[in-house]
């Protein structure tokens, strides 16, 4: 079945599109979803109009989501887990508790279907892909440790962040002493 795409639909095209997919897949899900129609003369006739009004959509989106994009890039999300001699986690961390984690840091409200990550079932440190538009999709940085041990990239991620707690407070400090001085 031939359907002209009518939104971005994630690895399969982006609006305007031509794209030959199979029946039922178009069928049960484009055409209901409204995301594709099917690709007769008369709609053949429309796809640069498509494809104009999807370029400007895209390219709002892809601004107004640029600010979490740098937000969520790079972020390290770190989970303790109990496992076995091996490495091998008793469970697995999925990517509902990776989203949950992010969103809580971030305040951010993302679904669990935007984390692009297999179930983690060893320890160790993994990348994950938060997708965020077809064009905006950052990486994090999942770490997978024992429970009750302390990894060094979590140590040196807490001095970190306990400088730049330090450098916020000495600001703060030095202008209290100047306010103090002319007055005395």
């Amino acid at each position: 079945m031939k359907v002209l795409l009518i939104k971005d639909v994630y690895k399969l095209g982006h609006a305007g599109d031509v794209k030959k997919v199979a029946d039922g897949f178009g069928r049960n899900y484009l055409l209901p979803q409204g995301m594709a129609i099917l690709a007769t003369p008369g709609a053949l006739k429309q796809v640069e109009h498509i494809r104009a009004k999807a370029n400007t959509n895209r390219s709002v989106l892809n601004s107004e989501m640029s600010g979490i994009s740098e937000k969520v890039n790079g972020l390290l999300v770190s989970f303790a887990s109990k496992a076995g001699e091996t490495g091998k986690l008793y469970g697995s961390i999925t990517s509902q508790m990776i989203i949950d984690v992010v969103n809580q840091k971030l305040g951010l409200k993302l679904d669990r279907r935007q984390v692009e990550v297999q179930p983690i079932r060893t320890l160790g440190e993994f990348k994950a892909q938060i997708r965020l538009t077809v064009d905006l999709v950052p990486e994090i940085k999942v770490l997978v440790y024992r429970e009750g041990e302390m990894p060094a990239q979590l140590v040196e991620a807490a001095k970190a962040e306990q400088a730049a707690k330090a450098e916020k407070a000495a600001p703060v400090e030095e202008e209290k002493k100047e306010e103090a001085a002319p007055e005395a």
